[in-house]
């Protein structure tokens, strides 16, 4: 197993990438932290394998923290900032992912960071197709035990997070379930899902129309959020399509 650290100073980010973790059956997850210098004393006393880094943080930088960390274990950077990839491959990272990380991406990472790390095992994992690859469909969990709901990802028009619960739309149908809403953000392709807001999850093939900071699924407005405006539009601009 490799030993794991998500590390970004937006806590949402690196849930996400330990839930990423969490379900690569080659990976550990050690931990997660806002803090650099925390990842870095976790570093230095020989506890992890393999960060997961932003670059952007306060008071100590992803490219910062590799020059520091001087080779005691291997990084992936985190970032949506693509103009750091050239200094990030200088100071020999193992990968580059772009924001927002979609699983696939992530997990051809992880693969080449166990190609360096544990290079017998790594050959063994390239023969497993990766999961959820070829799903068409995800299954979400119902009101009962052992109850669960598939529904194709073609479906979907938009998803809803509530104090308590989430909503899946369809065109059919409104579906309750009891996860939280970024549990369901890792589970889904990306594309064609994309948060846009913290309350929300869209597909960007159900768009009929953006005007301001306001997409339009069907007949419903649906914001976006401030954290998400300028990634969802660069998605946008650049048509990506599922």
């Amino acid at each position: 197993m490799i030993r794991c650290l998500a590390v970004d100073d937006e806590s949402y980010a690196s849930d996400i990438i330990a839930a990423f973790i969490n379900k690569t059956p080659f990976l550990e997850l050690v931990g997660t932290t806002t803090n650099a210098f925390e990842a870095l004393n976790l570093v230095q006393d020989g506890k992890v394998d393999l960060v997961f880094l932003d670059i952007q943080m306060p008071e100590l930088t992803g490219i910062q923290f590799l020059k520091i960390c001087g080779g005691k274990c291997k990084v992936i950077l985190t970032t949506a900032y693509p103009e750091y990839a050239l200094e990030g491959f200088d100071l020999d990272v193992v990968d580059y992912l772009l924001k927002p990380v979609s699983y696939e991406r992530f997990y051809k990472a992880a693969i080449k960071a166990q190609q360096i790390l544990a290079p017998v095992a790594a050959a063994q994992s390239e023969l497993v197709a990766t999961p959820n690859q070829a799903n068409d469909f995800i299954f979400i969990k119902g009101d009962t035990k052992n109850k669960f709901i598939k529904v194709n990802y073609d479906d979907i028009l938009y998803i809803e997070g509530l104090k308590n619960y989430v909503s899946v739309y369809t065109a059919s149908q409104r579906i309750i379930t009891y996860q939280a809403l970024r549990e369901l953000e890792v589970e889904l392709p990306r594309p064609p899902f994309y948060r846009i807001h913290k309350s929300y999850i869209i597909s960007i093939e159900k768009i009929k129309m953006i005007d301001g900071n306001t997409v339009y699924i069907n007949d419903q407005a649906i914001p976006i959020g401030e954290t998400y405006k300028d990634e969802f539009f660069k998605v946008v601009r650049e048509g990506k399509k599922g």
